[in-house]
């Protein structure tokens, strides 16, 4: 996202954080950095953190990849939440409420395919955001 907003010449504060506190500190997967590094995007210094309740403050669009983050990010959402919740898919045409399926437990090509799918997610959103600005809805 962060990637893709620069090169649209957009100025986003883009962030990644958990709903799960398993893995703060922790680095990206090796094989999300492996595929991140063949689309030219460095992720290797980024660490896990888990979703603030200031979060829905400080941003004002926040994703989730499947139906269980969802549960989680709606549960941590204060009653005044600035920021619009919306699965990262609904932003495609014929895809909405679609979960982007979790390379994790997979192969090196079950990460290069959830690129794809997120690329074309973060294409949809930067694209929506250029046009509508920060009131786009997905």
């Amino acid at each position: 996202m962060r990637d893709r907003a620069a090169k649209a010449g957009l100025d986003l504060r883009v962030d990644s954080a958990g709903t799960a506190d398993y893995h703060i500190g922790s680095a990206p997967d090796p094989r999300a950095i492996a595929a991140a590094a063949s689309n030219g995007v460095d992720i290797a210094k980024l660490e896990a953190r888990q979703l603030q309740r200031q979060d829905f403050c400080d941003f004002t669009h926040i994703f989730g990849l499947d139906r269980a983050n969802m549960e989680g990010i709606r549960a941590r959402a204060p009653n005044q939440s600035g920021a619009a919740i919306a699965m990262l898919m609904d932003a495609v045409p014929g895809e909405s409420g679609e979960s982007v399926i979790d390379p994790y437990h997979g192969d090196d090509e079950g990460f290069d395919a959830c690129w794809d799918t997120i690329s074309l997610a973060v294409d949809a959103i930067v694209q929506r955001l250029a046009k509508e600005g920060t009131a786009a809805r997905f």
